[in-house]
């Protein structure tokens, strides 16, 4: 038997189960190779829609398509063993009806073999997030700043400064928990309101911008290793790569048109005739 058939994948279970404990540790990956480097460090490796940005360019995660985060949560399943590999379910693909939801889920989770499926939204979802789990899929939530509202929402921005608006976030966040999800991403959320949320609802919170005080946190691993032109304000840089990368870039090149490279270390020889 293999190592890698040995180990145990993390579960939706065991994550919910990490509520008030040891904080989840949970990162983005689209590609075989990162989800390797990822997953001995991370109890959930997240295929999220931000592809649509971080991959192809995309002005926002919109127009990504179900084919599109299948394809990517294919590659993540492959190159991680241990994570809970968790695939957000692109606009579009459940927000008509608990039933088209079912029908993109069960495909998600059939294609790829994921672990458990992330669907934006708060009181409107909760019927759609009960209904999912009580067929076997297992949901993770996220409410706050919802990625996917940016044409509603009009910009990118924290929500809850205003204390005004913390009751509908808190209502969000009850809902889903309510509904079964097994935790609930909170992006760019007020600390205090963050905070608060943990407190009150009994599924571990993920956050994103939002409060030390959940019970993890998640981040768009271009965006934390200096991969990205921009990145919002929650966001640490772990790393610089991306200069290091237009370096190696410029080094290559400047070999290539010097002829330096490749060198005769790095070419096959002629065999040499039998005598």
């Amino acid at each position: 038997m293999s190592l890698q058939s040995e180990i145990k994948r993390i579960t939706a279970p065991d994550l919910r189960a990490r509520k008030g404990g040891e904080p989840i540790v949970s990162l983005t990956s689209y590609h075989a190779h990162t989800a390797g480097l990822l997953d001995r460090f991370c109890d959930m490796i997240l295929v999220g829609d931000s592809l649509g940005m971080v991959m192809h360019g995309l002005p926002s995660t919109v127009p990504v398509t179900l084919d599109m985060m299948i394809l990517q949560g294919l590659a993540v399943m492959r190159g991680s063993s241990r994570a809970l590999v968790t695939v957000d379910m692109p606009f579009g693909s459940y927000e008509e009806s608990p039933q088209q939801a079912f029908r993109s889920a069960a495909r998600i989770i059939k294609e790829t073999g994921c672990g458990a499926v992330k669907l934006e939204g708060g009181v409107l979802m909760a019927e759609t997030v009960a209904f999912l789990t009580r067929r076997g899929i297992p949901v993770i939530g996220h409410i706050g700043m919802t990625p996917q509202s940016i044409n509603t929402f009009g910009s990118f921005r924290a929500r809850g400064r205003d204390e005004a608006d913390w009751p509908e976030i808190e209502a969000d966040a009850r809902a889903i928990a309510g509904a079964g999800a097994s935790a609930i991403v909170i992006e760019a959320v007020a600390e205090p309101l963050a905070a608060k949320i943990t407190a009150d609802i009994d599924v571990p919170t993920i956050g994103i911008g939002a409060s030390n005080a959940c019970d993890g946190q998640v981040l768009v691993l271009e965006d934390m290793l200096g991969l990205s032109p921009w990145v919002p304000k929650f966001v640490k840089r772990y790393a610089d790569l991306g200069p290091a990368i237009a370096s190696a870039v410029e080094a290559y090149a400047d070999e290539v048109r010097s002829r330096a490279f490749p060198a005769k270390e790095h070419t096959y020889p002629k065999k040499q005739a039998k005598s």
